[in-house]
């Protein structure tokens, strides 16, 4: 039909996504690991070949034979009625028992909404602006990320991905493509909340899997760099660096496919240099941070999409001063991150209590206690109006740091603060 957009399949987007998810970056990859695996496993000297793996990520995947599903189950720790395959005895065609348009969604806890995997279309009984609709939502509740206590919007943001989930089921053609856009949005906020609010990873990870299936079914490969690059974070975080960077590879090579702005690729060496700097390899983080100023500056004004929200100019310099600060430069982190924190005033109360926090630490570098206490303080204070794990955390860390001047009155004050009746229950609530 004239004007129409014709959308081309999407192949095995679940397998695809899995792949990536595991840190396996190309097929070829996935089939060397599937190969080394076999005889770990007692399975003998198995040769898995790309194109068998290109096979299984087809628009009409062939059921892997039982060795071939133990693999990949066991490599992309998921089980095969997860990764996109139909049962030989499960046609299309053949005739089923009435069954609800799409599977309840099952969860652990509230860790995610949707299921695996992704319901296919029986039949678009929905109107054509249900995605964007859909996507209405998503705006609202990506605002309210800045201010709600976590614990409040965390399961409000859950049900809302599960409303996707079963509408997906009543779509086709470019609604359907839209409606997996803004699931696969909603996904990654579960997953930001449950790793940098709540400090959840494993819950983290299981959503960013679902977040990457969507972002599959919908072929965005900007939302899928996203999704890849915060998933990045959870190894980084934990000091697994070659975990994090194979990660972070699959992230680039998305966004070179999605015509990534150059705000996005500047987020992109923020978050490899968070991880660089929390596997110890700071040197390597000031590198990265200063490529992205320069690729800030050769900006060409290409809108960033509306979900990416999270990061400003400001935000590369306040990872610029934590990173300063553990490269063992404490005078350059602390006029970088006063700068930061006079910039961002009280426009998102979340990085503020890790800029404070992060400043409390360069005072405690330059032997000063009692500046670091006064900054510590006063991220407790914000804490005590909007909760975030991450904030909590450095001001924990700064108080480690304080204990060879755990008798003087300014760390008595702030332990009494830090393990006052309140903050002591809003962190076991949270």
């Amino acid at each position: 039909m004239e004007g129409t957009k014709m959308v081309r399949p999407a192949g095995n987007a679940r397998l695809k996504a899995a792949r990536q998810h595991a840190g396996y970056a190309s097929q070829q990859a996935l089939a060397d690991a599937m190969t080394t695996a076999a005889p770990l496993l007692g399975l003998g000297n198995l040769q898995i070949s790309a194109r068998q793996i290109r096979r299984w990520e087809s628009a009409s995947p062939p059921w892997p034979r039982a060795d071939h599903q133990r693999l990949l189950a066991h490599l992309l720790h998921l089980p095969i009625e997860e990764l996109g395959f139909t049962p030989p005895w499960e046609t299309a065609d053949a005739p089923t028992a009435p069954r609800p348009s799409a599977p309840t969604p099952t969860t652990t806890g509230q860790s995610t909404g949707a299921t695996l995997p992704l319901p296919t279309a029986n039949s678009a009984v929905q109107p054509p602006t249900v995605g964007a609709d859909f996507a209405a939502i998503n705006g609202a509740l990506r605002r309210l990320y800045f201010s709600v206590q976590p614990a409040q919007l965390h399961p409000t943001v859950v049900e809302h991905t599960k409303l996707g989930t079963q509408l997906l089921a009543e779509t086709a053609g470019v609604p359907r493509r839209i409606l997996a856009t803004a699931l696969a949005e909603s996904l990654l906020l579960v997953g930001r909340i449950e790793f940098f609010d709540l400090r959840r990873p494993e819950d983290a990870d299981a959503s960013y899997v679902r977040a990457l299936q969507a972002a599959g079914e919908a072929d965005d490969p900007l939302l899928g760099a996203a999704i890849l690059a915060h998933a990045a974070f959870i190894p980084g975080w934990d000091g697994r660096r070659d975990e994090a960077a194979e990660r972070m590879r699959a992230a680039r090579t998305y966004a070179r496919r999605g015509t990534a702005p150059a705000e996005f690729l500047a987020w992109l060496d923020a978050v490899e240099a968070e991880c660089e700097t929390r596997c110890g390899h700071p040197r390597e983080a000031l590198r990265l941070i200063n490529h992205a100023e320069h690729t800030l500056s050769e900006s060409t004004g290409q809108p960033a999409p509306d979900w990416f929200n999270w990061f400003s100019p400001i935000s590369l310099a306040s990872f610029k001063g934590d990173t300063q600060l553990k490269a063992g430069q404490p005078a350059q982190a602390k006029a970088t991150l006063v700068g930061v924190l006079d910039a961002i005033g009280d426009t998102n109360a979340k990085q503020r209590t890790v800029i404070l926090g992060d400043l409390a630490a360069v005072e405690v570098a330059q032997r000063n206690p009692e500046a670091a206490c006064s900054y510590a303080e006063q991220a407790l204070d914000q804490l005590a109006i909007t909760w975030y794990a991450t904030g909590m955390d450095r001001v924990h860390q700064v108080r480690r740091a304080l204990q060879p001047w755990a008798d003087t009155d300014h760390v008595r004050h702030l332990d009494d603060r830090l393990y006052g009746w309140q903050t002591t229950l809003s962190a076991l609530q949270r």
